[in-house]
């Protein structure tokens, strides 16, 4: 019969496996949270048209899921267990916005170096601050600007469209298609009228100056 030397051997080592895979989460998670800050913060100096702050927010927290990824290299259960991919997606998103509004580019999911789904959900999530951007530009007299972001936001609700999988398989996409749908539909609406606005506008002056 095995003595309590075996099960004092098979307990001890167990405990130092959860230990380990415990202080890898806990670290993880913090690294993921300030990941998402830093994204935050890089789409709020994109907005300011604080371009250099938000590209050094941007690298910083590029380096932080680096750090995650390293840490969790052996613990592949905690790295699935859900708050990196929340990380991912706001990585996703930042990187998209400020690709989007400063260089007129969109990434490819192996330029931003995220899981595909996490990809997909930042550009859904994306939406919303073009949608921003859109207003801003609207408010400051560029109405004909916002063209071009509106377009963009049209590429992506269709492109999220052509995934109509499980749930379990993207983890939520079809409530990021709804959400970009229900945007880009109030987006367009605003920024056609300010066009017509615009347009309205300058005839009265035109002829205002003809008179």
């Amino acid at each position: 019969m095995p003595g309590p030397s075996i099960f004092e051997s098979i307990s001890t080592e167990l405990l130092r496996g959860f230990d380990d895979k415990d202080r890898a989460r806990e670290e993880a998670l913090l690294l993921s949270r300030k990941a998402i800050r830093l994204c935050s913060s890089s789409i709020r100096s994109v907005h300011r048209g604080e371009i250099e702050e938000a590209e050094r927010l941007i690298d910083q927290a590029g380096e932080e899921l680096e750090k995650i990824r390293t840490l969790l290299v052996n613990h592949q259960d905690v790295r699935y267990a859900g708050f990196v991919d929340g990380a991912e997606q706001e990585y996703a998103e930042a990187l998209s916005v400020y690709s989007i509004i400063t260089r007129h580019e969109i990434l490819s999911p192996d330029e931003i170096a995220v899981e595909r789904v996490n990809y997909l959900a930042g550009l859904g999530d994306t939406t919303g601050e073009l949608r921003r951007h859109i207003l801003d530009l609207i408010r400051s007299g560029r109405a004909k600007d916002g063209e071009y972001y509106l377009q963009v936001m049209e590429e992506i609700y269709y492109l999220l469209m052509l995934f109509d999988y499980p749930d379990a398989i993207t983890r939520g996409l079809r409530r990021k298609s709804d959400l970009a749908r229900s945007m880009l539909e109030r987006t367009r609406g605003d920024l056609t009228n300010a066009l017509e606005i615009s347009r309205m506008e300058s005839s009265l002056l035109k002829n205002q100056c003809s008179k």
